[in-house]
């Protein structure tokens, strides 16, 4: 390595520390994707990304309030559709704080894991599954019920029972337990 190129990468990395606090070589290495504000890193789990996005402020106090961490800091592999804060505001007014009143943790808990499927699927998979199944795939969540995931465009959509409809705005978000897909409705069992 010239001797530029190695002043150049400790500037950097002097810069990481000053302003992140702590910033470890692996992480400078690892491709990450943005949401919410913050890099995903591929070497942590859901949840210790998912606490990191501001626009995902609303899905950790749930998780929290459903008992899901331990869950989602576990091993998997599981594919977590992520509502947006915005996806959570367009609830009628009242429902996330009567949700995620104790006496409700059952409900909630329902819907979160309505949001979850079990294993890893990336986006080419889940279009895969849906060319296969000439133009829909259903899924089945770890809460029981089938998601039905089709495409329009170069836009992947997913559908739950009651027919409710998202978008997924931020695909392929790895995690070292699984995958994240950020979606902009909150999908309802």
């Amino acid at each position: 390595m010239k001797t530029k190129s190695k002043i150049a990468v400790l500037v950097l990395m002097s810069f990481s520390f000053a302003f992140s606090g702590k910033v470890s070589a692996q992480m400078l290495k690892e491709k990450t994707v943005m949401v919410g504000g913050a890099p995903m890193y591929s070497s942590k789990n859901i949840i210790e990304n998912a606490v990191n996005s501001k626009d995902h402020k609303t899905l950790v106090a749930a998780v929290k309030a459903a008992g899901l961490v331990e869950t989602l800091e576990s091993a998997g592999p599981f594919t977590v559709l992520a509502p947006t804060d915005a996806a959570f505001a367009k609830l009628p007014k009242g429902t996330v704080e009567t949700l995620v009143k104790p006496e409700n943790k059952e409900k909630l808990t329902q819907i979160l894991t309505y949001h979850v499927l079990p294993g890893r699927y990336s986006a080419k998979q889940i279009w895969a599954s849906v060319k296969a199944g000439n133009g829909m795939s259903k899924m089945k969540t770890v809460q029981g019920e089938e998601l039905t995931f089709w495409t329009k465009g170069k836009d992947l959509y997913v559908k739950d029972t009651k027919g409710n409809t998202a978008k997924v705005t931020i695909a392929d978000v790895n995690q070292s337990n699984g995958v994240i897909h950020v979606i902009d409705t909150v999908l309802m069992p």
